[in-house]
């Protein structure tokens, strides 16, 4: 078939558009490759280097991207109910990523730019989000139990019903965001900008910190 040992081994580069669905490609060395708008639906990219690769507007619903280097370009693309699990997303440029259903566990999410990202009833439980940009982001009745989500830009953030059980949001900007009803037990809030953010019924029994202006 087509190139899939090329692919594999790197030596196709501009693959825009390409259809690789349900593909194998785990393992494979594909840095800097151009993805850009490519059926990549169920293709299994296990353990694979998508280091710096353009995957915008690709569509990975159900992909395999545990253990993947994904410091990549993925706007707009659809991630829904891909597996992450582990996936190294340091930086990723998600700005606009459909991740719902997606599973991250163990992700590394730091620095990461979801602006405007649909995150709704996702498991990010225990993932490491510190500085990531989510302002505007769809984080509706997200679990991000233990989650690190220090110095995090959540401005306008949506997280009505938001599971945020003992998160550090130490230095994060929730100013505007909608926390309705969210569960933020024991969070820690020191230094956190609650300014204009929407806290009805929201739960802040044992949380630190809080400072509201």
């Amino acid at each position: 078939m087509m190139e899939i040992e090329a692919i594999r081994a790197g030596k196709e580069k501009q693959l825009s558009g390409v259809d690789l669905e349900d593909e194998n490609l785990s393992g494979s060395q594909l840095e800097k490759i151009n993805l850009t708008g490519a059926n990549l639906v169920g293709t299994d990219f296990s353990g694979s280097n998508l280091k710096g690769a353009r995957l915008d507007g690709a569509n990975l619903m159900g992909a395999q991207l545990n253990s993947v280097d994904l410091r990549a370009n993925l706007l707009g693309a659809n991630l829904m109910q891909a597996d992450l699990t582990n996936a190294d997303l340091r930086g990723a440029q998600l700005q606009g990523a459909n991740l719902m259903g997606a599973k991250l566990t163990r992700a590394s999410l730091v620095g990461a730019f979801l602006n405007g990202a649909n995150l709704s009833r996702v498991n990010l439980a225990g993932v490491d989000l510190r500085g990531a940009q989510l302002q505007g982001a769809n984080l509706n009745n997200a679990y991000l139990k233990g989650a690190n989500l220090a110095e995090a830009n959540l401005v306008g953030a949506c997280l009505s019903q938001a599971n945020l059980e003992e998160v550090d949001l130490r230095g994060a900007n929730l100013a505007g965001a909608n926390l309705t009803s969210a569960n933020l037990l024991c969070a820690e809030l020191e230094g956190t900008n609650l300014d204009g953010a929407n806290l009805d019924r929201a739960c802040l029994l044992g949380s630190s910190g809080m400072e509201i202006s």
